[in-house]
């Protein structure tokens, strides 16, 4: 069931997002090589606590941490680990804030160090990516649309699109109806109405779009081993268009 958000709970969640994004603000200074992405989840968890929140994916379905922290071929959920960050990595940080019962939820990807002109493409297309499908976040408009614009825009750059994961609603909890894919067709999918909210979370390859999981039941990577990217922002669909409540 589709869950429609007051102007009030908006603004709740706006003040989430606000935080999750200055929080994005304090990793980007952080990220190079030699640091690791337990010491990044520490600091998340530590910085949230500090600010009166809480990362709301820790102990959500038994996950352990704050943050998934992807690194290079792996496309999402990946656990933080020990072992340090190194020059040309590219590392994605994805974390839902908790502040006051609201909720908001942003990935960002990071280079670690000096990265490749290849990888330094895929992040700037899959950020792209993400702002193509914002700009189809609209009140009249379809779920398709968001998709299509997406994958047209990434496929047109020559990458490709994870299909085995998808943005969603968010509201009281994490995941809410409905889901939001990445590709698809124009007009089709559920019509866009004021007061949805919703994430917007393109995963894009370099290679080949399908996934393969690990051992622990939760990391997604590439089956060809070729790197992936994401970048999510939580949008509230409003009269006056999309708004960004995890806007940096």
């Amino acid at each position: 069931m589709i869950t429609l958000k007051s102007d009030r709970e908006i603004q709740l969640m706006h003040e989430s997002g606000k935080l999750l994004a200055a929080c994005h603000k304090e990793l980007a200074k952080m990220i190079e090589p030699g640091i690791s992405t337990l010491e990044i989840d520490h600091f998340v968890e530590k910085y949230l606590k500090k600010h009166g929140a809480t990362a709301e994916q820790k102990g959500y379905k038994g996950y352990e941490f704050a943050t998934c922290a992807s690194i290079n071929d792996e496309i999402c959920h990946g656990y933080p680990r020990k072992a340090p960050l190194k020059n040309g990595d590219i590392v994605t940080i994805d974390f839902v804030v908790n502040l006051n019962g609201s909720l908001a939820d942003s990935a960002w990807s990071y280079a670690v160090g000096h990265i490749s002109n290849e990888a330094k493409e895929l992040l700037e297309v899959t950020e792209n990516c993400l702002y193509k499908g914002i700009e189809q976040a609209c009140i009249g408009n379809r779920i398709g649309d968001i998709g299509h614009a997406i994958q047209t825009y990434a496929e047109s750059k020559g990458f490709s699109v994870v299909k085995d994961f998808t943005g969603h609603g968010i509201g009281a909890t994490i995941h809410e109806d409905p889901q939001i894919l990445h590709y698809g067709s124009p007009g089709r999918g559920i019509r866009l109405k004021e007061g949805m909210v919703i994430t917007i979370e393109p995963m894009i390859n370099e290679g080949l779009w399908q996934s393969q999981m690990d051992a622990n039941g939760w990391t997604a990577r590439t089956i060809d081993g070729k790197l992936s990217a994401q970048y999510e922002h939580t949008i509230a669909i409003t009269k006056n268009g999309p708004l960004i409540l995890t806007q940096q």
